[in-house]
């Protein structure tokens, strides 16, 4: 499945009342995104942590938060206590050693003071980068990304905006404040927090202050894990976790949070949960998975566990060109093993049970 399909599919499940005629809309996506199939065999799997956790798509102008045209980041900042990724001692930070960065797909190697800022998303992407989303006092949000080379994108879509955040030519890392092209009041900053170590931070709308205090509130000398309320146990042979994404940013109303699984070059299944505080709970399936219902989707490629309170939890296994004369990435024996070892937290306004 594309990104571009993944975006779809999972907008229109979290804001619809029924069920989705994905395959429908996937055919659709899909006869637009023909003419990239080779670079999306190389890309995909990379970078979609980072377009769970910045809000990336495909589409300018996407609306990712419903009808009303509210767009994520104008949502209320809940007054509760938010989740943040566990701490882990002992080891070292971005700063202390930048060649760990985007190593390994459950650790982030940098953070947030949690007393000057909240976490709105973070993901370690296989690509070699990460990033988190956080907003200081309630302000817009900041997206930082990071990463130990300078090789970044000139081009972004954020949140459905088209993006500049970078001039033509060799990027400079100078920490100025740049103004965007694309969306009237972007801001952009480049810099090297430490030798070795580059990042970039990038604000839709606000101030230069605001901006300059999301950077101040970020910790480049802490490690912490890519926290989710579900854990993947079990992975089918020759398989990786290569990515890990979690959104945070309507907790404790909804929670989302996606895996990717990877085996050879162009092998890839992506593991999503989506917690809603008002969904309803699947309880019908065609299949039962370590003793728990479960359901094959129609067309064969997504396995589902049901029977979990306003709880989503899925195995996409599928490739969307059905005739490239090759295997299929994986199959429902291998979607099986991943959720038969998937430990899910059935309430994750519980922070302390998170993994």
């Amino acid at each position: 499945m594309t990104d571009l399909d993944q975006r779809i599919i999972q907008t229109l499940r979290e804001r619809a009342e029924g069920d989705v005629d994905t395959g429908r809309l996937l055919r659709g996506s899909r006869a637009l995104g023909r003419s990239r199939q080779l670079h999306r065999r190389v890309a995909t799997g990379t970078a979609l942590a980072l377009v769970g956790v910045l809000g990336f798509v495909a589409v300018a102008g996407t609306d990712l938060d419903g009808l009303t045209g509210r767009l994520p980041w104008t949502a209320t900042t809940p007054t509760e206590a938010t989740p943040v990724p566990a701490r882990v001692d002992g080891a070292p930070g971005a700063a202390a050693d930048p060649a760990l960065v985007g190593t390994d797909p459950q650790l982030l190697h940098f953070g947030l003071d949690p007393a000057k800022a909240r976490y709105l998303s973070w993901a370690v992407a296989g690509d070699r980068s990460e990033a988190v989303r956080l907003s200081v006092a309630g302000g817009q949000p900041v997206h930082v990304e990071v990463r130990n080379t300078p090789e970044f994108s000139i081009g972004l879509t954020l949140d459905g905006v088209s993006v500049e955040v970078a001039k033509p030519g060799p990027p400079t890392f100078d920490g100025t404040l740049q103004p965007t092209t694309g969306v009237a009041g972007g801001l952009v900053k480049s810099w090297r927090p430490a030798p070795g170590l580059y990042a970039r931070a990038v604000m839709l709308r606000g101030d230069r202050a605001g901006l300059e205090r999301a950077v101040e509130a970020l910790r480049w000398d802490e490690v912490r894990r890519c926290a989710a309320p579900l854990r993947l146990d079990a992975l089918p042979e020759g398989a990786t976790l290569s990515a890990c994404s979690v959104d945070v940013n309507s907790y404790p109303r909804l929670i989302t949070a996606e895996f990717t699984v990877r085996r050879a070059e162009t092998q890839y299944m992506w593991v999503r949960y989506r917690y809603a505080s008002q969904a309803g709970t699947r309880t019908q399936g065609n299949r039962t998975i370590a003793g728990r219902p479960a359901d094959l989707s129609p067309n064969g490629t997504t396995l589902e566990l049901v029977g979990i309170p306003r709880t989503q939890v899925l195995a996409d296994f599928g490739w969307p060109w059905e005739d490239d004369n090759r295997p299929t990435s994986f199959t429902e024996a291998d979607a099986t093993i991943v959720l038969a070892g998937a430990r899910v937290i059935e309430d994750p306004t519980r922070l302390q049970s998170w993994e």
